[in-house]
């Protein structure tokens, strides 16, 4: 029988992200909007602080 390979990824050196869905609402409607941002996990308590992202 023929052995079967499986590779394993481990990458521990890259940054760790976070996504975050934040919803706003639009000025010209008044409706709902959802933005998408990705962010660096150091970066997310400032990123979440600040009202105008």
């Amino acid at each position: 029988m023929a052995k079967k390979v499986v590779a394993s990824f481990k990458a521990t050196s890259g940054k760790d992200f976070t996504k975050v869905i934040r919803m706003v609402k639009s000025q010209k409607s008044g409706a709902f909007v959802f933005k998408e941002t990705i962010v660096a996990n150091e970066m997310l308590k400032d990123f979440l602080a600040n009202k105008e992202n």
